[in-house]
């Protein structure tokens, strides 16, 4: 079918549309009150009276204004702008608390890979800005060297969403933990 044919049957179906529509008719009787003019009918005025008053007041330049353009909120926009400051400011993100955290204990290394890719995932996803993953120390580990700490470091390094990284102190993991910004 072209775009002729098309035209064709669009406008055909245009003029049934015409064809079938009735005329609206309204129910109001002729010079019938409006809801206004009722109201002023029982306030003692006539509908002009009233029209007339409202002609002659004035409005306020600065009400008209307000209500045009509305009102800046300056403190708003400044608190907003020092704490996006803020979180820019690496040294303030490295003091801050970790807005999430994933327990990484009793995994092997490639559920720990799994479950830290999909962590991050979501964090990113919820504009977290600091993570602290819990690998532990690798105390309990089979053989000698610990799995699940190397695991990380190199998760960390190889994803793009991730940027800096440290340990916290003793009393929140030390070793055993590593907290990371999210890019």
């Amino acid at each position: 079918m072209n775009m002729d044919e098309i035209m064709k049957q669009y406008d055909e179906l245009q003029k049934k549309q015409k064809l079938n529509k009735t005329p609206q008719v309204s129910h109001k009787k002729p010079n019938a009150l409006t809801k206004e003019e009722k109201l002023a009918a029982k306030q003692g005025y006539s509908y002009e009276q009233i029209m007339e008053q409202e002609s002659k007041r004035r409005a306020n330049p600065m009400e008209v204004w307000l209500n045009r353009y509305g009102t800046v909120d300056k403190d708003r926009i400044a608190d907003e702008k020092n704490e996006n400051a803020k979180l820019h400011n690496i040294d303030y993100l490295k003091k801050i608390k970790p807005q999430a955290t994933i327990d990484l204990h009793q995994l092997t290394k490639d559920e720990a890979w799994n479950r830290l890719n999909a962590f991050v995932s979501e964090c990113k996803q919820k504009n977290l800005k600091k993570i602290l993953i819990i690998h532990g120390k690798g105390i309990h580990s089979n053989g000698s060297d610990p799995v699940l700490g190397p695991m990380v470091k190199m998760f960390i390094e190889q994803d793009k969403r991730l940027g800096t990284s440290g340990h916290p102190d003793r009393n929140n993991g030390g070793n055993g933990a590593t907290w990371v910004l999210i890019k």
